[in-house]
């Protein structure tokens, strides 16, 4: 099915794109799976491809969440300050945003542009050219799963700077940026195996993004200033 997709998708076959295909996914998620690959040149690379068929069950289980949402909303008098047609129209733009790996593909460039030249964080490079709706090709990367802390640690991780500078990329993507990776669990972060003691952030899968404006990056400003002060009566008036 995924190398019937692949061709669909490139407008040829994918033998003539890709010098090798490995047919065992790398990984496999519930929107799609990753596949090891290299280019005719020779460039090691990540193949994401869309689960066939997979927009329409999407859009099928988004019109039940919506119907359900509405009674909710209609029947249930505490709903009003949870919300849920709100809750489930916001969750209906990101999983279709999703779907699309095009804006995954832009949405990784603008990251690795942000962070170009930084210690701090590395996200791959992602080859354009081979990329469509449910394709995307980007550089494949070797890293340790961050929550594999006795690798880490047997790779000689340099862990307190390590826990530094992931607080440092999260407040430069948020403050600096206002653009920011907003599905950062486990299974996207890795952490190089080069120079641990001097470690560096590796970030993959920017399917969802967030950004904040003015207003919002000063509440959270403050809520963290409270917090770091522990001002919780002043965290108590943020929220009020």
């Amino acid at each position: 099915d995924i190398r019937a997709q692949l061709a669909e998708d490139l407008g040829q076959a994918p033998e003539t794109v890709f010098a090798e295909l490995d047919t065992e996914p790398l990984a496999a998620a519930s929107l799609a799976q990753v596949h090891r690959a290299r280019l005719a040149d020779g460039t090691a690379v990540v193949l994401k491809v869309r689960r066939p068929g997979i927009r329409p069950v999407i859009e099928a289980d988004l019109r039940l969440m919506q119907a359900l949402a509405r009674l909710v909303a209609r029947f249930v008098p505490q709903s009003a300050r949870l919300r849920p047609v709100e809750v489930v129209e916001e969750y209906r733009k990101t999983i279709l945003d999703e779907l699309n790996l095009m804006r995954e593909a832009a949405n990784a460039i603008q990251l690795r542009r942000n962070f170009t030249g930084s210690e701090a964080l590395y996200v791959p490079e992602v080859y354009t050219d081979h990329c469509r709706e449910q394709v995307l090709v980007m550089e494949r990367i070797y890293g340790i799963p961050v929550s594999d802390i006795a690798a880490l640690e047997a790779n000689g991780t340099n862990m307190k700077l390590l826990a530094e500078r992931g607080v440092e990329v999260f407040f430069t993507q948020v403050f600096r940026d206002s653009f920011f990776h907003a599905d950062m669990h486990p299974g996207n972060i890795f952490v190089s195996y080069e120079h641990p003691e001097n470690p560096l952030w590796i970030g993959i899968d920017c399917g969802i993004v967030g950004t904040l404006n003015r207003e919002d990056k000063r509440y959270l400003a403050e809520n963290f200033l409270a917090f770091f002060n522990r001002d919780y009566q002043r965290v108590a008036q943020l929220h009020v």
